[in-house]
């Protein structure tokens, strides 16, 4: 990858999603231990995922408007580091929320700032783009088999400072990397942001976004804990979540000649159709191991075909001027349906168990294919 900073840009994601792998298989098993219930866990677990409904459009509005992308970068990073170190003060429920809260709010301006950066780093090449965000699918694998091991091993009262520590490294990387612009043409009539937004299909991709991340919600907040009182060990929870990543990084790999050969709009139809595959799956047949690891393979698509197609979209469907805005909603709208996913399963879980909640997310997976079968126009690949 001649003149592209590589292994700088790399190291970035690696971290990032370090730090993601540590949170969404542990971080409601955290809250558990601290004695919370189901509905206290998915109140917690969905308030860093409502902070991405108004972080991304904020810093993503600030960096379209400053072009300064990787200073936000950084300085996300640093006040992300800073405001988590507050959770080492105590652990009530209100002073968790407000951490959840204020460190999420500057987690959630570092990434859609960041893929603009790593675009314009490709030149246009968004094909490329995989190659290089696969690290961070590398970082979530070695977080989740390292941290589950520990978890068997150690009380899970190490936790923060693990976060903390991972945290740190996103901080050390960000000034590591490079800064770049995307190419600015000239403003012309009707190039903006909201006019980008009307034009076909670009509506209907968004609730799509919305939708596919509510449906990850009982996974994302629950897996662990359903997966532990189904009997499977924290090391094995752990491998199990690895296992659905390094299926997410082969994808990542083949990605740029699939969709050469796929349009987005069949690419998207197909993860969501097997997203809803995917929980039926986990909701009703998690204690035979070969299904749940059939299930976990599943995340090749319902987070790795699917993100790198979202991505690939977003950056053909808005002008330089705009990218930021559009990586920011994306991040918006899938941290809406993820804080929605988050919520609704943390009040079905007791109440309607794991098969009916697993359900729901099926059935919202299974209309974000419906609508982008009705909505999005076929487009050539």
């Amino acid at each position: 990858m001649a003149a592209l900073p590589y292994w700088r840009l790399s190291s970035f994601y690696l971290f990032y999603f370090a730090l993601l792998g540590s949170t969404a298989p542990f971080l409601a098993l955290y809250f558990d231990h601290l004695g919370f219930n189901a509905a206290r866990i998915g109140e917690l677990v969905a308030i860093p995922m409502l902070m991405r409904c108004v972080a991304p459009n904020l810093w993503g509005w600030l960096g379209d408007y400053t072009g300064r992308r990787l200073a936000i970068v950084r300085f996300g990073a640093i006040c992300t580091l800073l405001s988590f170190s507050l959770i080492f003060i105590d652990k009530s429920y209100a002073w968790l929320a407000m951490v959840m809260a204020l460190h999420a709010f500057f987690w959630h301006a570092v990434l859609p700032q960041f893929e603009v950066i790593t675009l314009a780093h490709l030149s246009g090449q968004a094909s490329r783009y995989s190659q290089i965000r696969l690290w961070g699918s590398i970082g979530f694998i070695i977080t989740v088999v390292v941290l589950g091991r520990l978890f068997q091993w150690l009380s899970l009262d190490i936790y923060p400072v693990a976060l903390a520590l991972i945290m740190g490294g996103i901080v050390l990387s960000s000034f590591w990397v490079p800064n770049a612009q995307p190419v600015q043409g000239p403003r012309v009539a009707g190039d903006g942001f909201l006019r980008q937004l009307r034009n076909p299909g670009v509506l209907a991709f968004y609730a799509c976004v919305g939708l596919m991340q509510m449906s990850h919600g009982p996974y994302y907040t629950f897996l662990t804990l359903h997966l532990e009182r189904l009997g499977y060990s924290r090391g094995l929870i752990g491998v199990l979540w690895a296992v659905g990543v390094v299926a997410e990084v082969l994808v990542f790999l083949f990605m740029s000649r699939i969709l050469a050969r796929f349009s987005v709009r069949r690419v998207l139809m197909a993860s969501f159709l097997l997203a809803a595959l995917r929980w039926l799956l986990l909701g009703s047949l998690a204690e035979f191991l070969w299904i749940l690891l059939f299930a976990q393979v599943l995340h090749a698509a319902t987070f790795g075909s699917f993100h790198a197609a979202a991505i690939h979209f977003v950056q053909r469907s808005f002008g330089p001027r705009q990218q930021g805005q559009g990586q920011a909603l994306y991040a918006a709208l899938a941290g809406t349906g993820g804080a929605l996913g988050a919520l609704y399963s943390g009040y079905s879980w007791n109440a309607l168990g794991a098969g009916w909640t697993f359900s729901i997310a099926s059935l919202a997976a299974f209309a974000a294919a419906v609508i982008i079968a009705t909505r999005m126009q076929e487009d050539r690949p």
